[in-house]
C-alpha cells in the first residue's frame, strides 16, 4: 500500500484486496465485475484466465446515453441487458466481483436483475 494514499483510501484497497483474493486464479468461471462511479455504473464479464475482457456495458454505452445514470432502476436495466450479453456468449456461470463497494443497495439490485435475468451469479 502506498503511504500516500488517506485513511479512506487505505481501507478501501484492503477490502479491494481482500474481496478478490479468494476469486483470482485458476477459475473456471468468468468474473463479473462491477463498478459504480458517483456518476454512472459499469458492468464487465471478465475472463482471467486469458486476461481479457468478454463483454462489458455501462450506463455510458449508446443506447442509454443520456437516460441512465447511477440509481436502482439503471442498475436492474445494466443487469438484465450484461445477462442477455452473457447468454448470447454461452456463459451460464460467473463469480460477483463487487470490488470495494458494499454489496447492498444499487450492487445489490444490479445482482438480482442478472440472477432473474438467468445468470447464476
Amino acid at each position: 500500500m502506498k503511504k500516500t494514499m488517506n485513511r479512506k483510501a487505505q481501507l478501501r484497497h484492503k477490502r479491494r484486496q481482500r474481496v478478490r483474493s479468494p476469486m483470482m486464479g485458476s477459475q473456471t468461471k468468468p468474473r463479473l465485475c462491477v463498478i459504480k462511479s458517483n456518476l454512472h455504473l459499469y458492468a464487465h464479464l471478465i475472463n482471467d484466465e486469458k486476461g481479457e475482457t468478454i463483454c462489458s456495458i455501462s450506463t455510458l454505452s449508446k443506447e442509454f446515453k443520456n437516460k441512465l445514470k447511477r440509481n436502482k432502476e439503471s442498475a436492474r436495466v445494466i443487469g438484465e441487458k450484461i445477462a442477455e450479453i452473457a447468454q448470447k456468449h454461452d456463459i451460464k456461470e460467473a463469480i460477483f466481483d463487487r470490488g470495494w463497494a458494499n454489496y447492498r443497495g444499487i450492487l445489490s439490485e444490479l445482482a438480482d436483475a442478472a440472477r432473474g435475468a438467468g445468470l447464476k451469479i
